[in-house]
């Protein structure tokens, strides 16, 4: 294995770094938003479909139960 240079190990890093795109700043406002609003929509989902079991098991419990 052969050992690697620290110096040029730093510029390879550096000359990976520079190409990455960085998002603007509207960018990450928007998605930033976008996943409030999926995790909202997301909640009421999830609370109406307990909701919905709950009521369903509560009356077949009580149909059958007495």
């Amino acid at each position: 294995m052969a050992i690697a240079n620290p110096i040029k190990f730093i510029q390879e890093v550096r000359a990976e770094i520079a190409k990455v795109v960085w998002p603007t700043r509207r960018e990450v406002v928007l998605t930033t938003i976008m996943v409030f609003i999926m995790a909202a929509l997301t909640a009421v989902f999830f609370t109406l479909v307990d909701l919905l079991i709950r009521t369903g098991l509560t009356g077949v419990l009580s149909y059958f139960g007495g």
